[in-house]
């Protein structure tokens, strides 16, 4: 069962009409869960998204939630747009409604967050996150998908023709610095001359926004551009430039324009949580491991023969090497400069 919900006492903006979620293209990696998980009667699962659900991020764990409930494995409320004054409020009142598990995003919240659970012992919490797991009761995600920008990016810096790349990100936390960094590293792995430009929006959902970063990092001289932001495809498009997508696959929407994405896959992150929440154990820990590409969470999706084919090849020899353990991406968290 999927429900959505408007939480009581919050503004109207928060309490949206229902809609489904955008069809993204997205190939789900749908480990088994445990079979006490599957046997048991479904759990009571609340995801709390501060974007819509058609941004992109919050778009892959809705889509792995509803896929779950479709398969009986759990019973799916959700609420989305709720802004981070009303954030705690909503966790609070999942928790008294019974949800066994919560699942949302801590980064606005981080220290309110914590404290949620922290009143409510007996309910799951498992957040993206930049932060540490808390007590039992409060684990933590990361949106670790740099493999496959790692790889794009390798792509990227064997075809641009300016010499000039650039990045459009939301905010400089850990997580999109680690996303844009490893971009630009397998650009520089390729093509160490190559320049690259970044821009952040200030804000995780403004695809107006990102476009104008785009469009001014083109006029600016770059030729690929690689959107960690939704929005940032627009530009390309608008310019006839490519680009690489993140997180969902956006070929389909921008067929002549997206040549690459780096994949994230929430699937095997939810499976872990909710195998864990319906048997009773602590989640107080990190699940961010379930999401690299090494465990099937996250990977590159390209259209072949747009890049050079001994790019391709480069590429791909990466790719076989990431998945056996025997290369391991820069984890960079700094900002790029």
């Amino acid at each position: 069962m999927i429900k959505k919900q408007g939480i009581k006492k919050m503004t109207n903006e928060i309490i949206l009409s229902r809609r489904a979620v955008i069809a993204s293209g997205i190939a789900l990696g749908v480990s088994a869960l445990a079979p006490a998980a599957r046997a048991a009667a479904p759990l009571k699962v609340a995801g709390i998204h501060a974007s819509p659900v058609e941004n992109a991020w919050n778009s892959c764990l809705h889509k792995a939630l509803q896929d779950a409930a479709k398969e009986g494995v759990i019973e799916y409320v959700f609420s989305e747009g709720v802004s981070g004054t009303d954030y705690p409020r909503a966790m609070r009142e999942y928790a008294e409604q019974g949800n066994k598990l919560i699942i949302g995003e801590a980064y606005a919240v981080e220290k309110e967050a914590r404290q949620v659970a922290a009143d409510y012992p007996d309910t799951a919490f498992v957040l993206g996150s930049s932060g540490e797991a808390a007590g039992s009761n409060f684990g933590v995600f990361g949106t670790w998908n740099h493999d496959g920008a790692y790889l794009a990016g390798m792509l990227a810096g064997k075809m641009t023709k300016s010499n000039v790349v650039g990045s459009v990100g939301a905010i400089p936390i850990p997580e999109v610095n680690m996303l844009i960094n490893a971009f630009a590293a397998g650009v520089k792995a390729v093509n160490p001359d190559c320049k690259h430009l970044v821009s952040f929006i200030g804000t995780f959902f403004d695809p107006p926004k990102a476009r104008e970063a785009g469009l001014a990092q083109i006029d600016a001289g770059a030729d690929v551009l690689f959107g960690e932001r939704i929005g940032t495809a627009d530009a390309a498009k608008e310019r006839h430039i490519k680009s690489v997508g993140s997180l969902i696959d956006y070929t389909p929407r921008y067929p002549d324009t997206v040549f690459a994405n780096a994949m994230w896959y929430f699937r095997p992150i939810l499976n872990a949580a909710i195998a864990d929440a319906a048997a009773g154990k602590p989640v107080g820990r990190s699940y961010t491991a379930y999401g690299l590409m090494k465990e099937g969470g996250s990977d590159i999706v390209y259209v072949k023969g747009v890049a050079p084919a001994d790019a391709e090849a480069a590429m791909e020899k990466v790719r076989t090497d990431i998945k056996a353990g025997t290369f391991e991406v820069p984890k960079m968290m700094d900002q790029p400069k």
